[in-house]
């Protein structure tokens, strides 16, 4: 069977679907692996490499061939449009947030795996790119916001004087945030954090920050991830917030439940009372940002009592760190095609439950219960979807 990997085409994406070493692993597999000129070139991984590895090099038309496609991004219709029936795709696919391409593979009758909705247990953990991605995400955080803030991180005892260690709070403490916590730390600056979930309260402390107790109710979903808070709770969680980043010199907020706009953490009103100088790194600012006015790419200055704040909206962050990103997904890509390959036959098994919960589309048929009410689709009978 053969595994196509294309290009990616989304502006800025510079990450690809499998490296070399990730070939090689599934031609051991009994599988045929075949890579679209140039797709690795961004992240560092060259035509000459893979075919040392044992794959060939195609042009695009090749997709209309392949058994599986493997791409970060999701396919684009284009593409979509000359996959064979009967194909298996495997990328990040938000079920809720990409509706009409979730449609247009149901259409080609194949079946569409997502890492954005794989299953959080533990025998998926080596194919989780939720987690390899967003630890690469929370590291490339810290150096933005490092770079971008008029201070250092961390004390320093000098002639002239002692300069002392920026103070940096981080907001999410889910794998992003445990990372930044963790790089902004051996930067040398003061971190403090807080999540929802009061049961993260040990791995913050794990990376050398302090946990703030702000006294409220917990909000944790299932498989660990936080879920959407009531408006009154959002409101009590902000006002108890405030002094704690009007203390700060660096915020990252992090925060995100699968699938759904992130929650606002940071309001106009809070930031008002921050230092002027502070730095506010967004994360979550392309699935709808943790912070009022934050824009995904941009960096947005705000005035405050005694001069402004900068905003930083971010975009592409595992991108940035393409070579060992990428490195980390082909894994995660190895590992699922594992699970479902045997003698050289990718056989997706739908009582599977890792593949029955991160197929948003099994053999044209739309399983994800997102994905189904994003195109106003009955709810499937009990045992299919989530």
């Amino acid at each position: 069977m053969l595994v196509f990997i294309p290009a990616e085409t989304r502006a800025g994406e510079r990450r690809v679907g499998l490296t070399p070493e990730g070939a090689q692993k599934l031609i051991k597999l009994g599988l045929t692996v075949s890579i679209q000129e140039g797709a690795g070139q961004a992240s560092g991984y060259h035509d000459d490499e893979y075919k040392a590895a044992g794959a060939s090099i195609a042009g695009i038309s090749a997709i209309s061939t392949a058994d599986v496609v493997a791409t970060v991004r999701p396919l684009e219709n284009d593409a979509i449009g000359q996959l064979k029936s009967g194909a298996i795709t495997i990328s990040f696919l938000s079920p809720a947030n990409d509706a009409q391409t979730v449609k247009a593979l149901a259409d080609k009758k194949v079946t569409a795996l997502s890492f954005d909705v794989l299953p959080r247990i533990s025998r998926a953990q080596s194919m989780d790119a939720l987690t390899s991605q967003a630890l690469c995400a929370g590291y490339r955080t810290v150096l933005i916001a490092a770079e971008r803030a008029p201070k250092f991180f961390p004390m320093l005892m000098t002639a002239a004087g002692t300069i002392p260690a920026a103070k940096v709070l981080v907001l999410g403490a889910g794998v992003a945030g445990l990372q930044a916590m963790a790089t902004a730390k051996r930067l040398g600056a003061i971190v403090s954090a807080y999540d929802v979930r009061a049961s993260s309260a040990d791995e913050v402390k794990s990376m050398g920050a302090t946990f703030l107790d702000l006294g409220l109710d917990e909000v944790e979903g299932a498989g660990g991830y936080a879920r959407e808070m009531t408006p009154e709770r959002a409101k009590a969680q902000q006002d108890a917030l405030k002094k704690f980043i009007s203390e700060s010199d660096v915020v990252i907020t992090t925060a995100a439940v699968p699938g759904r706009k992130a929650p606002t953490l940071v309001t106009s009103d809070m930031m008002n009372a921050m230092k002027p100088g502070a730095i506010i790194v967004d994360l979550a600012a392309e699935s709808g940002g943790n912070v009022d006015g934050s824009v995904a790419g941009q960096d947005v200055v705000l005035k405050v009592p005694g001069g402004s704040i900068t905003v930083i909206g971010c975009k592409d962050l595992a991108s940035q760190l393409a070579v060992h990103a990428s490195k980390l997904y082909a894994q995660n890509v190895v590992s699922l095609l594992t699970l479902m390959t045997a003698e050289g036959v990718v056989t997706p098994d739908e009582e599977d439950e890792v593949v029955q919960g991160s197929a948003v589309v099994f053999n044209g048929e739309v399983r994800n219960a997102m994905a189904r009410e994003a195109l106003n689709l009955p709810a499937l009978a009990t045992g299919k979807g989530e």
